[in-house]
């Protein structure tokens, strides 16, 4: 990245000058993740991610924001601060705070470990969109050496699982080939 989202061109999308953004065929621009994703429900609603039930979703909502604002939020704190690729985008660029993530991350994947001790997926016992974002947040992680440590085996065990999913494996092949386009 080098500047692309604090171009005029960009803000001209999104004035925030975040990613990600679907803009759709009418030139309209959606950003946030979760307004994304509940425009892609809306429109493809045969296999919902976000619940089909006022509980189920409540329960998806729940975690998906646990995987959102918890892990990801914290992956994304000590790339953004400790990393000095990423200092023209974080002003000012806080190394200790980077570091202070850290700790809250193995933290928060030992919440994870724990639901998934009784449940097949983050949300229950269907796939989901907190699936798909812990998954993205796991995976993001690699960027600052992080691993999911040996000792929580249920979580192990669910990410294992999820890369086995076509539709990961066809994300992540789309991701290596934009990578090194």
């Amino acid at each position: 990245m080098h500047g692309e989202l604090k171009a005029e061109e960009f803000k001209a999308i999104n004035p925030c000058q975040r990613l990600p953004v679907l803009v759709l065929d009418d030139g309209t621009a959606i950003s946030e993740s979760c307004a994304i994703c509940r425009y892609i429900e809306e429109m493809n609603p045969l296999k919902p991610l976000l619940g089909q039930t006022a509980k189920e979703r409540a329960l998806i909502e729940m975690w998906n924001r646990r995987a959102d604002l918890g892990l990801l939020n914290q992956v994304s704190q000590v790339f953004r601060h400790t990393n000095p690729a990423m200092a023209p985008l974080e002003q000012p660029q806080v190394k200790e705070w980077g570091e202070a993530n850290r700790p809250k991350i193995l933290e928060t994947l030992a919440i994870f470990d724990a639901q998934l001790a009784n449940n097949r997926y983050v949300a229950g016992d269907r796939y989901s969109i907190a699936d798909i974002t812990l998954f993205a947040a796991i995976n993001f992680a690699r960027v600052i050496k992080l691993q999911v440590p040996e000792e929580l085996g249920n979580l192990r065990r669910w990410y294992a699982k999820m890369i086995e999913r076509p539709g990961v494996q066809a994300a992540l092949q789309v991701m290596k080939e934009t990578s090194s386009a």
